[in-house]
Formats: C-alpha cells, structure tokens, sequence
C-alpha cells in the first residue's frame, strides 16, 4: 500500500510539472529550463554536484532515518538514468538523516576521486571522544573515499581527534591538486562547554585523503557554533577555500558568518553576513555554489531564505536577496548557478521536524533580478531537501 501511493505521489507530481512547467526530460528538444527528477531509490537528502567532463554524481541517503546508509550513484545524462547504487559507509545503519541537517555531503577531487564525510549515526563505529557530561562516547564525524575508480568505498574513518559532541552536519571539499578538508563543529577536548564555546574545525589532507592532519580551529573569534546547524564548505575558484555556518554567541546571536582562506585552510579571515537574535537552535542548512569567477552562498534567517554573491576581497556578502514572497516556513536553500551567471536558487516549504512539505525554485538573471522562471512542486519527504545543477547547455535539474 505505502509504495502504490509512492507510486500515485509521483504520478499526480509528474502530470502536475508537466502541465504547468511543461518539464521535458533532460537533454530532449524543446527541455524547460528547470526540470525536476527524483532521488534514485525513493531516496532522501540528495547532494549533487557535475564535474569538468560533464559526469553528474548523486549522494543520497536510504532507510532507518536514525540508522541508515549513504549511497552513491553517477550518471552521464543528468539524471536521466544512473549508475548501480554504491554503499558509501561500510558499517551498516552508521548514517543519520533525523533532524535533515546531519547527513552526507560529497566533494570530487583529483583524478575524479569522490570524497564524502558524514555525522555517524549512534551505532556508528569507531566512536568519538568521550564526552565528559555524560561520560559516554560522542557522534563521530565519519569519512571515506573511492577507490581510483570510483567502483567501491574505502572503510570508514572517524576525523575527530581532538574534539567532541559533534552535532550539526558537517562538510567536505576538495582540489584538483590532491587538498582534502573536512569541516564540523564541536566541543574542544579539555575546553568548557555550551554553544558559546563550540569551535568550527578543520582537518587538512594532502594526499587525496589518504591520512588527515589532527583537525584545528578554522577561526579563534569567540562567536561560538549552533549547535544543532549545519556547516557549509566549498573549494572555489583559485584555490579560495570558503565556509558558512551559524553562531551562538551568548547562546542568542545565531548570526550567519562567512570565513574564507587562501592558504590552503591555515588560516581564515571571516565576516558576519545576518544577524538573527533567536535563544533556540533553528535547525538551519547552507549551500555555496560558482560559475567561472563568481561565488554565491546561501543560508536560512527566521523562515525566509536569502542568497547573495562572495565579495571575495573582503570575506563577506555584501548585499543578500531574499526568495520572492512570504518567508514563515523556508528551510534548506540550495544554489547552482551556469556560465551565463543565471542562479538558480531552491529551497523547501513548510518542511519541518518529522513533517515534510514541498520544492520551490526561482531564477535570478546574472544582475540578480528575479526571472519569470520559478515554480513550486509538492512531495518534498520528510527530513529531506532539493539539489540543484546546471547542466552544460544553461539549463537546470532539481534532484529531489
């Protein structure tokens, strides 16, 4: 019964974006500029990203929410069909999608190598450090790479070494010169605890992700880390390497701030992008996408979603957009943005704890004005978000 209304759910969502976005499948004459397809598998949470020859790759997450598995699939059609599904993480259930901020994220690096780094779920092995309120071990903050072929999954690293009480998720990146970082927030070992006195960390590999360097601290300004908030880290043009995430300075400013470095992650210079003055954990994701010279981020303010482009001499966002219309129930952006300079920015609609809700989308031209291009679509399933990509030609897919 649930997979024939799987089934029926799809369907009606299918005619729907036909009839009113006339949608065509990709590559097809006459495509829509925005064309939606769903995550292989009934899947969740995907994260999608194209690499330099045109190969779309697709993690996703699958089963038990509080336990499940991460899988990997490519496709050289964008999305039309994809690759047999590949297990990211070899222990089974060691995986977490409850609370849609602490899953998966995955970075292409040299040679096509696929990096992918993930909050474990409490089954996870190996464990994290001890946290001392409770004197039981911590979430770890987990990491595996492909083999040269991406064919298979090498076993699972814990990267927490000097850190605990891993929450939010964290992020991956990647260069083409064999540089690997992972991101997270958590508790310094030995340090005081509370959000105030989280840290964002920073483990570097030099070597493809071979071995990672104990994590450091990307930032020593005291604005603390929101505990249960994401990280965003994006490896942008010339070897900038950028970060988003929110604070919790004095447990109530939940400020929106952006760090960047050119030194190959030593060192961070950072700004405050939005304010947010909140004594609670909002749950809030990230996303930082390019095209040629340009960067964009995007974040989440009290139930509307903003993006704006990376002034990058000066670390910061200087002039956010807001999505279009009412903004009491937007979560999850995400951005992609083509060689035109066209973004696409995507987000979710009344989703919310264990509720789900729908996608929605808006074009903006290169000036950042809103296009006649936007539309919403239902189905978005609980504890998941929307990924979009350019596809070579200048037109997007939404994976969701």
């Amino acid at each position: 019964m649930i997979k024939m209304m799987k089934a029926a759910l799809v369907a009606v969502t299918t005619a729907v974006l036909l009839l009113c976005h006339g949608s065509a499948p990709v590559g097809t004459a006459g495509s829509e500029p925005v064309v939606l397809i769903r995550v292989p598998g009934d899947g969740i949470q995907p994260e999608a990203l194209v690499d330099g020859r045109g190969i779309l790759h697709v993690l996703y997450f699958t089963g038990e929410p509080r336990a499940g598995d991460l899988l990997y699939v490519r496709s050289n059609d964008y999305g039309q069909t994809f690759s047999t599904p590949i297990r990211v993480n070899s222990q089974p259930g060691s995986a977490i999608a409850t609370g849609t901020i602490r899953g998966g994220q995955i970075a292409i690096g040299r040679s096509g190598r696929v990096h992918v780094a993930w909050n474990g779920s409490d089954a996870a092995q190996p464990k994290g450090l001890i946290n001392p309120a409770s004197g039981q071990p911590s979430a770890p903050f987990l990491y595996a790479r492909s083999n040269a072929d991406a064919t298979a999954f090498e076993p699972q690293r814990n990267l927490t070494t000097r850190s605990y009480g891993v929450d939010g998720g964290g992020s991956i990146a990647a260069f083409a010169d064999g540089n690997v970082y992972a991101a997270w927030h958590s508790l310094a070992a030995g340090g005081q605890n509370g959000e105030d006195h989280r840290l964002v960390w920073i483990a570097r590999s030099t070597d493809e992700g071979a071995t990672f360097a104990a994590e450091q601290p990307a930032w020593r300004e005291p604005t603390g880390a929101c505990g249960c908030c994401g990280v965003r880290m994006f490896s942008g043009p010339s070897n900038i390497l950028y970060l988003l995430y929110r604070s919790a300075t004095a447990m109530t400013h939940r400020d929106m701030f952006l760090l960047e470095s050119s030194d190959q992650g030593r060192t961070f210079r950072g700004s405050r992008v939005q304010p947010w003055e909140i004594g609670a954990c909002p749950m809030t994701s990230m996303s930082i996408a390019a095209a040629g010279s340009r960067v964009f981020g995007a974040w989440e303010t009290a139930g509307q979603v903003y993006f704006g482009e990376v002034d990058p001499k000066a670390a910061r966002i200087p002039a956010p957009i807001a999505a279009p219309g009412d903004g009491s129930t937007r979560k999850h952006p995400r951005l992609a943005t083509n060689a035109k300079g066209d973004v696409l920015f995507v987000w979710t609609e009344g989703t919310a704890w264990a509720r789900g809700g729908s996608v929605a989308w808006q074009m903006f031209d290169s000036s950042g004005r809103a296009t006649t291009i936007k539309g919403t679509a239902p189905g978005m399933p609980v504890w998941s978000f929307a990924a979009p990509i350019a596809v070579g030609d200048g037109r997007f897919v939404i994976v969701y």
